[in-house]
């Protein structure tokens, strides 16, 4: 296993130095669930919530917050995106919604963290306009599936 990258000789955190790293096309796939009752899950399905197309306010969260990444994690780089999809699977027989988000860039480190905190503010959004009508709501199983560019190249969750 290597170190952890995030810190210095000393164990200080520091911001890793990507400045000798080569431009790649970078990828990113990451997904969650989030687990509600079946009359909520029927709302949110029917598109008749009364605040609106949950969906598709949960999408545009979570473009956004892909956007944001880097003014939410301490040493996260900013970067410039070139890509970001965000697709949700609906379940109806375990009243669940899975948010797949797939980021993309062309530079100097990975999308992964972009993409996983896509999936967490769109799955948050579902819970915010679902909450007055479901407060058992349960959000988990967040992780990357996928990651791909850059030296170590392609990496698939098993």
């Amino acid at each position: 296993m290597s170190a952890l990258t995030h810190f210095n000789a000393d164990g200080q955190a520091h911001m890793v130095d990507v400045g000798d790293k080569a431009d790649t096309h970078r990828r990113a796939i990451a997904s969650g669930v989030i687990r509600m009752q079946p009359d909520t899950f029927a709302l949110v399905q029917s598109g008749s919530h009364k605040k609106g197309d949950v969906l598709g306010i949960a999408r545009v969260a979570a473009i956004m917050a892909s956007k944001h990444t880097s003014t939410l994690i301490p040493l996260c780089h900013p970067l410039a995106l070139s890509h970001v999809d965000v697709e949700f699977q609906l379940d109806a027989a375990a009243s669940a919604i899975t948010c797949q988000v797939t980021a993309e860039t062309v530079g100097k480190t990975g999308v992964e963290m972009e993409a996983l905190t896509a999936v967490q503010i769109g799955l948050l959004t579902i819970y915010d306009m679902c909450k007055a009508v479901d407060r058992g709501m349960v959000i988990g199983e967040v992780r990357l599936l996928e990651k791909q560019g850059g030296k170590s190249g392609l990496w698939r969750a098993e």
